[in-house]
């Protein structure tokens, strides 16, 4: 409730260090997506995704009565959710808007937004979310290399495949711990968004059966403490926080697995970065006091 009277002083600084980054950040393998204050460096796209929750959980509760009304309820929502990930897709990064825009209509479909608006708006932004990817040189490669990984295995499909043959390695039981070979130069970013295969190398099958249970358990408890709380922006962030962590789990295991085309997208709680863990870890506190406050009523 505290953290409620500050949404809107978070958007304000959350649109300002996007604007920032755009100006001043610092460019990253042709993407600008870090800024530097202080001798501290972080991506505010980040922070971003935890504010759009808040934001849009606080909307919900606020235009309850309107929020199935097209024009007077969901269309500002969509417009403020629209700017930012417009402007984190300046950067660029097509990944974070699709995840952030994902969440954001769930919410609003959980906050009582009708599914046929929302399904509307989902075949619009598709053919949109195509064309981005397809007018873009680098992100067309990506989708053409997404369809026949082995076609281009020592070009543009390398990562995937390496990605593939170190979950190929992993077999049952895996390699061992810290046995992992992929990691040794042949598989890129082994640390942040391809730890995955990584941990399946090294622990099998069985090992990333346990991943994706503790997500599954942790999607479950979200759950419950949504549906056990009885005010409704509490139950709306709560359902939030579990869908932002739940949908970077899925389209991590799903980019490293070859299901869909590869995002800079990092896997929550594993994948090495200050910024993702720090907003992740503050995440689950919002989420815990949640529960917190339900098991004391």
């Amino acid at each position: 409730e505290k953290l409620r009277k500050w949404v809107k002083p978070i958007l304000i600084v959350c649109f300002s260090l996007l604007v920032l980054v755009l100006i001043f950040g610092r460019e990253v393998g042709g993407a600008r997506r870090w800024l530097r204050i202080g001798g501290i460096g972080f991506q505010p796209s980040e922070f971003v995704k935890l504010a759009m929750v808040f934001y849009t959980a606080y909307y919900c509760d606020r235009k309850r009565s309107k929020i199935e009304d097209f024009k007077r309820g969901l269309l500002p929502l969509l417009g403020m959710v629209g700017l930012f990930c417009g402007l984190i897709f300046l950067q660029p990064d097509l990944g974070t808007p699709v995840l952030i825009f994902m969440t954001c209509v769930t919410i609003a479909m959980i906050g009582g937004a009708r599914w046929q608006h929302l399904a509307a708006i989902g075949l619009t932004a598709l053919p949109l979310i195509i064309a981005a990817g397809w007018f873009s040189p680098y992100r067309r490669q990506r989708m053409l290399s997404f369809l026949d990984p082995w076609k281009n295995a020592q070009g543009a499909s390398y990562q995937l495949v390496q990605s593939l043959l170190a979950l190929g390695y992993g077999g049952l039981t895996g390699t061992g711990l810290g046995e992992s070979k992929s990691k040794l130069l042949y598989l890129p970013e082994p640390h942040t968004d391809f730890i995955f295969p990584i941990f399946a190398e090294e622990f099998g099958l069985l090992g990333s059966w346990v991943i994706v249970g503790l997500f599954a358990g942790l999607a479950w408890c979200g759950y419950r403490i949504s549906i056990k709380t009885s005010h409704l922006f509490s139950s709306l962030l709560a359902s939030g926080i579990t869908l932002l962590t739940l949908y970077q789990a899925i389209i991590n295991i799903a980019m490293v697995t070859g299901c869909i085309p590869t995002k800079g997208v990092p896997l929550p709680f594993i994948s090495f970065g200050g910024s993702s863990l720090v907003v992740t870890l503050a995440s689950m506190g919002i989420l815990l006091n949640i529960s917190r406050n339900v098991s004391r009523a």
